[in-house]
């Protein structure tokens, strides 16, 4: 029961924010110049075109929005390359692959392979890794945190630097 709850609170905040997007997407954006294109942070929340940003995103990890109660981050995995098997005791974790094939792998045993549009939901206090399965492609993808857990504005540009981050925070 735990679990549905989790779930049906994931897709309620999942629902609100890609039909957000979905309104963004319906404008015609083509003639926009790219660097125009960043998403629009205003105390309220997050407007912006979620799918280029995370195709265009380079960086290990690129939080774009922190909300009270939620964060909103692109990530991009090199061939072969995983976030580390790691565990958020009070965040639950949303998932969302834009491109490339993933294996997560929950709990240390359970594996599920993610693909292009595919979405995961890790409950808090749920041992999680993401790893990008291909060995020449990037895996690219957005992830939304509730609570948020990462300070406003983190920009990580490789794995190594998103590691040393995580070793002084817990110094």
């Amino acid at each position: 029961m735990k679990t549905t709850l989790h779930t049906a609170r994931w897709a309620t905040l999942a629902a609100g924010l890609l039909i957000s997007v979905s309104a963004v997407h319906s404008q015609d954006n083509s003639k926009i110049p790219s660097k125009d294109l960043k998403e629009t942070k205003t105390m309220t929340g997050y407007v912006g075109p979620i799918e280029k940003q995370t195709m265009e995103n380079e960086y290990f990890r690129q939080v774009l929005f922190t909300g009270p109660h939620s964060q909103l981050v692109v990530m991009c995995l090199r061939p072969g390359e995983d976030i580390g098997d790691e565990v958020h005791p009070h965040v639950d974790q949303f998932f969302r692959i834009e491109k490339g094939q993933a294996k997560f792998v929950l709990n240390e045993k359970e594996e599920h392979m993610a693909h292009d549009g595919d979405a995961v939901v890790v409950p808090a206090g749920t041992y999680h890794n993401v790893i990008n399965t291909s060995k020449t492609l990037e895996l690219k993808l957005y992830t939304i945190y509730s609570p948020p857990n990462h300070p406003d504005g983190t920009v990580h540009k490789t794995k190594a630097d998103a590691v040393a981050a995580e070793a002084l925070k817990h110094k």
